[in-house]
């Protein structure tokens, strides 16, 4: 059997660091897109520019299978005007950018697109309600990103491309993302709930969330898959396991919304709000997680 080559994009963040190493222990040929082309990168390297729209077209020659994970990160600054624009900007005219390149090299086509996406496509806070991939989208800004990083990955589907997008929820690694900002407090015997800490987390482990993409390209799904763990946990049972995890004790009250709102301004909805997410369809589709349980999810991350 010839072993596939895929492209990814947004190669060098966390998820796709961690699936690329996955992707390549399996056999499969891994390159990636960027910006500009580094000296001793492990992975072969193709060159795009986002805002001019113009890359490689050897990066589509040689890719059987493109996943899109790049965008700017919605936690790393204050949501001003122009950082939501940059937030939404990075995903769909990457996605325009690979589609407009595709459609110039019909025979080059990949077999296969599949396109990161995020629980924030139903909204920041769901509430207590279990919600699942044909639930309504909400209406604020993250709910406004998600559903066009969809669109942008829906029309690969006009060139026939079958296409495939799994929503991320909150990624567990002590390499970035939510968790260090969440332990780094604990750490220093500060850590509390946030808010009412009642709101929900649909956690999953890093290793999980790259073996669900390799999932998703192996059996050729298409359509939306959440990817979360099955156990989704309040933030009070999340900060509270991290706690145990690190061997902290938790000493301080509830960290009060008005005092994450100051400092947050309104990306503070993220962390106040939370979603519960169903993890059903993905289990339905014969995937197995490794890490289905938060405690030992945190004991392999600070082993």
């Amino acid at each position: 059997m010839i072993m596939k080559k895929v492209l990814i994009t947004g190669g060098s963040g966390l998820v796709g660091t961690e699936l690329s190493a996955l992707l390549k222990q399996k056999g499969y040929e891994v390159a990636h897109l960027t910006r500009s082309k580094k000296q001793g990168y492990p992975y072969p390297q193709f060159e795009w520019d986002i805002k001019k729209q113009t890359m490689e077209e050897e990066a589509i020659r040689f890719a059987d299978i493109v996943i899109h994970l790049a965008g700017a990160g919605v936690a790393d600054e204050k949501w001003t005007d122009n950082r939501k624009k940059i937030i939404i900007d990075s995903r769909t005219e990457s996605a325009a950018l690979l589609h407009k390149t595709i459609a110039k090299i019909p025979e080059h086509a990949p077999q296969q697109y599949i396109s990161a996406s995020a629980i924030g496509y139903y909204g920041m806070d769901t509430g207590d309600k279990l919600v699942d991939e044909n639930s309504d989208p909400g209406s604020d800004f993250l709910a406004e990103v998600t559903k066009k990083w969809e669109a942008s990955a829906d029309q690969f589907q006009s060139l026939q491309i079958p296409t495939a997008k799994i929503r991320v929820g909150i990624v567990l690694t002590d390499q970035g993302g939510a968790l260090p900002q969440l332990a780094q407090p604990i750490k220093l015997f500060v850590g509390a709930p946030l808010g009412s800490g009642k709101q929900w987390m649909s956690w999953i482990h890093i290793e999980d969330l790259s073996r669900l993409f390799l999932h998703v390209l192996e059996k050729k799904l298409t359509g939306v898959y959440n990817g979360v763990g099955v156990s989704p946990a309040t933030n009070k049972e999340v900060t509270k396991a991290v706690a145990k995890a690190l061997n902290k004790p938790l000493i301080l009250p509830n960290v009060p919304p008005f005092a994450m709102k100051l400092i947050l301004g309104e990306m503070a909805q993220m962390v106040l709000g939370g979603n519960k997410v169903s993890a059903e369809k993905t289990l339905n589709s014969g995937f197995k997680f490794k890490y289905e349980d938060l405690d030992e999810a945190l004991k392999d991350i600070y082993r």
